[in-house]
């Protein structure tokens, strides 16, 4: 029986753990807070729950009596486990983006003959894998990719979605607010347009999602790698976004206006939330906090960013329960005391990919889209789509089915085409739309 290690017991270790030992793999899950861990694990004779703290502890051990390495930690301590996984021969598999330490293992992975695989989770994993599928069909039948915009969003379901934020948290609260600091760049008209993360929420337009309405879209980080990556050179359009429900972009693009993600410590002891959002913008008189507000921001007094924020209760007389800490903190805590999902809500995920494609004298335009909702009482939409990619791509490196080295993402065929597979028997599948061929010249 083949043994794999998984470090984190988080929030998508779920469906990861439960279909690593339905396939007949002994699981050991190693996590700082063992309660977690045994509860993945359950009654279940093959999986082990083991108490740990990779700050403190030797991974060396567990890693040791492992066949392959599934780290679930935050993506600071990849590297440091990548490197003991190259010592002792070990292959790894990460959801997270290939950092530059990262990739630099490379060549001593292939020539330890293991590999690490990177960015097979949901965004990034699905997305390549559902990507390269498409692209190289295009490229057998002698196409060329002109343009592609993928859109993806971890969402409430259309019921859920009760708040005025249009959102709820299905993964780190504090992963939220770190990715509202990122800078962007994409292409546009064969032009390299670069956002700074001062106006990455004033860069968004809508799109249209059949039967679900209307979202607000904004660059993911930096997209031209992927044109190398996807092997599309000569693209005219390249193109990774966040979806969001209507309303959220502005908000934001307050919320860095007003400070809020600042990560300077400060004493706001016994300071309550209203006091604390007048101290933001230089005002003393609270009582009229709200006008303000409105004046700094440039908005009207009655417009729903406002409305927002008095619900999210940072209009409020109630203190600030920390005595240190950051108004980047404040924020996430109280988004993270809000936007909780209820017992047996739904999560949604949307992945939607456009491709613009050029044969000979014609063009044509494909559209795919992902719509998954979590299981009421089970697991929710992210965790599946996060953690089987990843459990699936473990199996079938522990099989022998996946047998390359390196560091890689999932972006070959070996890897790309049987997880796809896999993930529709798991009710994970796209839905593609061929539009009628036209002109190409536009």
């Amino acid at each position: 029986m083949k043994n794999a290690l998984v470090f984190g017991a988080g929030l998508v270790a779920g469906p990861l753990v439960k279909y690593l030992l339905d396939n007949g793999i002994r699981v050991t899950i190693a996590s700082r807070t063992l309660r977690k861990a045994e509860k993945l694990v359950g009654e279940h004779q093959n999986g082990i729950a083991r108490e740990f703290n990779i700050e403190n502890d030797d991974p060396v051990p567990l890693i040791n009596d492992a066949d392959l390495v599934i780290s679930l930690l935050p993506y600071v301590y990849h590297t440091k486990i990548a490197e003991i996984c190259i010592n002792l021969k070990k292959n790894m598999v990460t959801t997270s983006y290939v950092s530059e330490k990262m990739g630099m293992l490379d060549e001593e992975a292939k020539k330890t003959g293991i590999i690490i695989l990177n960015e097979v989770g949901l965004d990034p994993g699905i997305d390549h894998m559902s990507a390269m599928e498409i692209i190289n069909g295009v490229k057998a039948k002698g196409g060329r990719v002109k343009g592609f915009h993928s859109y993806c969003g971890g969402l409430p379901a259309p019921e859920a979605n009760t708040n005025p934020w249009g959102y709820k948290f299905s993964w780190s609260p504090r992963g939220v607010v770190l990715a509202a600091k990122n800078n962007a760049r994409y292409l546009k008209s064969g032009e390299e347009i670069k956002v700074p993360n001062t106006e990455l929420f004033k860069h968004y337009w809508t799109i249209d999602i059949e039967n679900l309405g209307k979202f607000e879209a904004y660059p993911n980080r930096d997209s031209i790698p992927y044109i190398e990556k996807y092997s599309i050179t000569g693209i005219e359009d390249m193109y990774r976004g966040t979806l969001r429900n209507i309303g959220w972009c502005d908000t934001w693009y307050c919320i860095r206006k007003l400070g809020l993600l600042s990560e300077e410590k400060k004493d706001f002891h016994q300071m309550t939330y209203k006091e604390f959002m007048a101290s933001l913008i230089g005002h003393k008189n609270i009582s009229s906090i709200k006008g303000a507000l409105a004046r700094f921001l440039d908005i009207n007094e009655n417009s729903d960013i406002i409305k927002r924020f008095e619900w999210l209760g940072l209009l409020s007389d109630e203190k600030i329960p920390e005595d240190e800490m950051s108004p980047q903190d404040i924020l996430a805590n109280k988004l993270n005391e809000k936007l909780q999902y209820e017992e047996g809500e739904r999560d949604m995920i949307i992945l939607r990919h456009e491709f613009d494609i050029e044969y000979r004298s014609q063009g044509e335009k494909i559209i795919s889209t992902l719509v998954d909702y979590g299981i009421p009482y089970g697991f929710s939409s992210m965790s599946r789509t996060v953690g089987l990619p990843a459990a699936i791509s473990s199996k079938l490196i522990l099989d022998g089915s996946i047998d390359i080295k390196g560091v890689h993402i999932p972006i070959i065929e070996e890897i790309y085409k049987p997880v796809l597979k896999e993930l529709k028997k798991e009710g994970i599948k796209f839905e593609e739309k061929y539009f009628e061929p036209q002109s190409s010249q536009r």
